[in-house]
């Protein structure tokens, strides 16, 4: 659901007496991400209603990826986030060739998702996000350190730990922008977000990530996809870019 906001042009918004423009624009961020293989089941019962399916890399299995994401520069502002997205298509697009055309889009960073829950530290940011893109954006305590060679990332809410991810700090290799999609709802109608990433500094790892559970319901939640367990890849991006464009209702 969008919070109050006041629409100043096309394509720009108010928040907190300050002017936000589309395209947003990230300049400089830092993250980690963990990918893991979950129940297709599971997943499907975190998605909102039917507008969305959920992808399937295998008989019953979907991923799922966790993410902690230091923002710099961002037109946003300078806040860190954690980021729990689902693979996802519109309810009766083309899938493909079963699994295959999955794990092709997934490879080649295509692949459409869904953000479960989208929690970040700074109030402006979780007003223009929930306000322009629907983002399910909350303000909540979020750590994000790096020491030599292990980045962690720490989430808590309502003074009760959900989470903490850690993810080997290395990698030189690049990732060149590539145009993705992420879906959300703005008052109850589906939407797309069309927006293109890409980093350098770049460093993946088969499995790599360690991530624990803490004593929150959000936590319990995760528990349900089977987690926490073996990552199947973990990313970090040492500078990462991104620019993201205006919503656009799914028809």
């Amino acid at each position: 659901m969008r919070t109050s906001h006041a629409i100043a042009q096309e394509g720009a918004y108010v928040f907190e007496g300050v002017e936000v423009c589309l395209p947003v624009i990230v300049r400089k961020a830092r993250a980690a991400a963990a990918t893991f293989v979950v129940p297709a089941r599971a997943a499907r019962a975190l998605l909102p209603n039917g507008d969305l399916e959920i992808m399937e890399f295998a008989p019953g299995r979907t991923l799922f990826t966790l993410g902690g994401i230091d923002y710099i520069d961002n037109d946003l502002g300078d806040y860190n986030e954690v980021s729990m997205a689902l693979y996802v298509r519109p309810r009766g697009a083309p899938r493909g060739i079963p699994y295959l055309g999955a794990w092709s889009d997934f490879l080649a960073g295509r692949a459409s998702t869904y953000i479960h829950r989208l929690p970040v530290d700074q109030g402006f940011t979780c007003a223009a996000g929930r306000g322009i893109w629907g983002f399910p954006k909350s303000v909540e305590r979020i750590g994000f350190e790096t020491d030599g060679e292990r980045a962690q990332c720490r989430l808590e809410m309502d003074g009760r730990h959900v989470l903490t991810l850690e993810a080997p700090r290395h990698g030189s290799r690049t990732l060149r922008d590539t145009a993705m999609t992420t879906y959300s709802y703005i008052d109850g109608v589906l939407h797309g977000t069309a927006f293109r990433s890409g980093a350098d500094g770049v460093g993946f790892s088969r499995g790599g990530a360690q991530l624990t559970l803490g004593d929150h319901p959000i936590a319990n939640e995760l528990r349900t996809l089977g987690l926490p367990k073996p990552a199947l890849l973990t990313v970090w991006m040492e500078h990462m870019r991104g620019r993201f464009e205006a919503p656009q209702p799914v028809s």
